[in-house]
C-alpha cells in the first residue's frame, strides 16, 4: 500500500538494502543509465561511497544519502520514494529491475551458516502495517503479493509448491 507508506522502506532504517554479490557488477553497468532518476544527494553518495557499501561483518548494501534514503532514490510529486533503479528498467534502459531484496521486501533473505540454505522470512515493521491491513481485506497473502519476485528468485517451480504448500495448509484450517 504504497499510498499509505510512501515507499518509508527506502527513507528509514540504519542500512541501505541489502545486496547480493551478482548484483554488484550490475549496478556498475547500469549505473549511466540510472544517474538521471537519482536525486543529486543520491548521485553526490555514490561518487562519493561507490555503488554498494559493505558493513563491518562483509554484508553488502545500497548507499545512503548522510545516513538515511537509499542513494537510488528519488520522489514523485506526491512525496512517494521511488527506485531510480526501476524508474530506468520500466523506461527501457536497462535490463536490471532492481534489487531482489527490494523486489522481495518486506520478505528478508538470510544465508544461514556456509550457505547451505536460506531462510526466507517476513520482516515485521510497523511502516508495512497498512499494507498489512490491505492485504488482509483483499485477502492477498504476502506471498501471492511478492509472486514475480519470489519466481525471479527461486523459480516457478519454487513458487508452485509454496502455493501448494498453502492451499494444503489453509484446507487442513477448514
Amino acid at each position: 500500500n504504497l499510498s499509505a507508506c510512501k515507499g518509508a522502506c527506502c527513507v528509514q532504517g540504519d542500512m541501505g538494502a541489502p545486496l547480493e554479490r551478482e548484483e554488484l557488477m550490475k549496478l556498475d553497468q547500469i549505473y549511466p543509465a540510472v544517474k538521471k532518476y537519482l536525486t543529486i544527494e543520491g548521485q553526490n553518495a555514490i561518487e562519493s561511497q561507490g555503488y554498494f557499501v559493505k558493513d563491518l561483518e562483509g554484508n553488502l548494501y545500497t548507499p545512503l544519502i548522510e545516513g538515511e534514503a537509499c542513494a537510488y532514490i528519488q520522489f514523485d510529486e506526491t512525496g512517494l520514494a521511488k527506485c531510480g533503479i526501476e524508474m530506468a528498467y520500466l523506461n527501457g534502459e536497462t535490463d536490471f529491475k532492481k534489487s531482489i531484496s527490494c523486489h522481495l521486501y518486506p520478505i528478508r533473505i538470510t544465508s544461514l551458516p556456509e550457505d547451505s540454505f536460506e531462510a526466507v522470512n517476513y520482516d515485521v515493521w510497523d511502516i508495512c502495517s497498512a499494507a498489512c491491513a490491505l492485504g488482509e481485506e483483499q485477502k492477498v497473502p504476502v506471498y501471492r503479493f511478492l509472486q514475480e519476485p519470489l519466481i525471479r528468485k527461486y523459480g516457478e517451480a519454487f513458487y508452485e509448491e509454496l502455493d501448494h504448500a498453502f492451499q494444503y495448509l489453509q484446507k487442513d484450517k477448514s
